[in-house]
């Protein structure tokens, strides 16, 4: 079995990041990141999300569970050439690298969550937005159109102008790129719906980094994290960035906190290998 169609690799060490891109997006959202965490000797795998990287109608197309299954297969690949895999990914993305960390704790030791989405409500979404959720329908919800507005999750000015450029280099539209129908919203919104109740069951240690000043997602997406995994959870508050904190003004400091993550999980993980094989020689004694 191979990677799925349009997963970026960087080949590391055992110690691996699978990292999700988010709503809409692509692995070029992640890929700083995913340099740094290479540069730091690290295996990181970037998937393509189901219906992502091709016409609009084929993202409207897709389905949450298909997005899943994405990350999925790429996890059950990663497990070849890692032996400790940490879970991650943006807003969107978070949600499904969370999902996995309930559903595969067999292959997962680790979570890294940047902006984390359970619903968009940062300071940028309108209000009315929020009558969105009175629809149950995927019919209704294709009566609906959403389009994101300025600053795009990026709070520096010349760093959203190199983004945009990149993406409208592309030959896509900008409406194409920052307009969501409301059917990919629906889906989303049930995907949500199914981490949430799973959120008990994440007992591995996570990272979780959100901006006070988000403009996708408020900073109470991250605070439900908190209170609901029962894991050990490591926290930041970013002061200068908006949504986007692994492309923003502070993207060095949100590469640097979690490659430290990384080796603070790790040396848990041989700590305790190591307790067990010191019970296991005394019990043969």
């Amino acid at each position: 079995m191979d990677y799925p169609v349009g997963t970026e690799v960087l080949k590391g060490g055992r110690v691996g990041f699978l990292l999700m891109h988010g709503l809409g997006g692509s692995p070029v959202e992640m890929r700083f990141l995913a340099q740094s965490l290479n540069k730091a000797g690290h295996t990181v795998v970037l998937p393509l999300m189901a219906g992502h990287g091709g016409t609009p109608a084929e993202f409207e197309h897709s389905r949450w569970t298909e997005w899943c299954i994405s990350a999925e297969l790429a996890l059950d690949r990663m497990h070849r050439d890692c032996d400790t895999i940490i879970v991650g990914g943006i807003s969107a993305g978070a949600i499904v690298a969370l999902r996995l960390a309930a559903t595969r704790k067999d292959l997962v030791q680790g979570v890294a969550v940047f902006s984390p989405t359970f619903w968009p409500n940062g300071w940028a979404i309108p209000r009315v937005f929020n009558l969105f959720k009175l629809v149950t329908t995927k019919w209704c919800a294709g009566l609906f159109t959403f389009a994101e507005k300025a600053p795009y999750g990026i709070k520096d000015d010349r760093t959203r102008k190199l983004v945009l450029d990149s993406l409208t280099s592309e030959g896509k539209q900008m409406s194409d790129i920052f307009t969501r129908t409301g059917s990919t919203l629906l889906e989303f919104r049930w995907l949500a719906k199914d981490v949430k109740a799973r959120l008990g069951e994440i007992t591995q240690p996570a990272f979780v980094v959100h901006p006070r000043e988000d403009d996708q997602s408020d900073l109470s997406n991250a605070m439900l994290l908190l209170r609901r995994m029962k894991g050990r959870v490591e926290s930041i508050v970013l002061e200068d960035s908006y949504h986007m904190v692994v492309l923003d003004r502070q993207r060095h400091l949100v590469a640097d906190r979690t490659a430290a993550f990384a080796r603070t999980l790790e040396a848990e993980i041989e700590a305790a290998t190591e307790k067990q094989r010191w019970r296991s020689v005394g019990r043969g004694g």
